[in-house]
């Protein structure tokens, strides 16, 4: 059977499609790394990699083997990590997060993990949601912050807290007279949302059942940010709904004239880390973990109770 080593190797090529970097990544020649592999193939009788590909992929039965190799080899990590008994958080680890969350939650997360935790090589990098899943599935990730629950099988999610939806208004809009807004209250106003791709975007469909649709009706725009969506509405007017991790960011007065809490049930994203079920860096993801649990402002909830999640829907 594949030894150890071989396993490290075709992980190594499913990881980053090209066997020069799999190489590279293993820090052995390709030569040595693409004559494992072929001899790992021969021993199992199977083509595990289409190398007419570009980037390479996974045979069919080399994709289901290839499952199998990460489950043995983060079992032989983890039995080496118990071994060592070892507490020190070291390594490498990369991080996805989307970018509704990144410019809100790093500020208070980085700082103190990395003064924690110095030896430890974090690499953060903001990406859609379902860029996340899917480089954490292919292994190029190890584990993502994003807003759960996610309908996606092998995944573990740790919840970290409850981020409540807030109405932004043009502070013209009849709204902002009322103290709380309801969903159905959205229709009365133009509304502005992220463009196609932030999961942000589709919860906001998803409970208000609209598409989106600006002030201005021969124009369409879709947002990349928040802070896009806010000059916007003051500048054109109309509305769209803001998580409290950005809103807390707005200074008093602004939030005090432009923001308007939701009636119960409060609709909310849970926002969870997320790892695939194989991951072996336990101890990496409990330090994370606990970091973003510790360090979240005190504003956001951490029980979904009097609120209602709303799901994301992906593809």
């Amino acid at each position: 059977m594949p030894s150890i080593t071989q396993l490290e190797y075709i992980v190594a090529v499913h990881r980053t499609g090209n066997f020069g970097k799999a190489a590279a990544d293993c820090a052995v020649s390709q030569p040595t790394l693409s004559a494992q592999v072929a001899k790992a193939e021969e021993e199992l009788g199977v083509v595990l990699f289409d190398r007419r590909s570009r980037p390479v992929q996974p045979t069919e039965p080399g994709r289901r083997l290839i499952a199998l190799a990460v489950d043995v080899l983060s079992a032989h990590h983890r039995l080496l990590a118990a071994a060592d008994g070892s507490e020190r958080i070291c390594g490498s680890f990369t991080l996805g997060i989307i970018p509704t969350l990144a410019p809100y939650v790093l500020p208070w997360f980085l700082g103190p993990f990395a003064e924690k935790h110095p030896g430890l090589e974090l690499t953060v990098l903001e990406r859609t949601t379902g860029s996340i899943v899917e480089q954490i599935k292919s292994l190029r990730m190890d584990a993502g912050l994003l807003a759960t629950p996610l309908e996606e099988p092998g995944f573990d999610s740790r919840v970290l807290f409850y981020d409540p939806f807030y109405l932004y208004a043009h502070p013209d809009s009849p709204l902002l007279l009322e103290d709380e807004v309801s969903a159905s209250d959205l229709e009365r106003e133009p509304l502005w949302l992220l463009e196609d791709g932030h999961c942000f975007r589709h919860q906001v469909v998803h409970l208000c059942g609209v598409r989106t649709h600006g002030v201005m009706g021969n124009v369409r725009f879709d947002a990349a940010s928040f802070e896009t969506l806010r000059t916007l509405i003051d500048a054109t007017g109309g509305c769209t709904l803001v998580p409290e991790t950005f809103a807390r960011t707005l200074p008093a007065p602004i939030r005090m004239s432009r923001i308007r809490p939701f009636r119960d049930p409060v609709p909310t994203r849970e926002v969870s880390l997320i790892a695939s079920r194989s991951h072996w860096k336990t101890e990496i993801l409990e330090a994370v973990t606990a970091a973003l649990r510790t360090h979240a402002p005190r504003s956001l909830p951490r029980t979904s109770e009097g609120s209602e999640v709303v799901q994301i829907l992906l593809g």
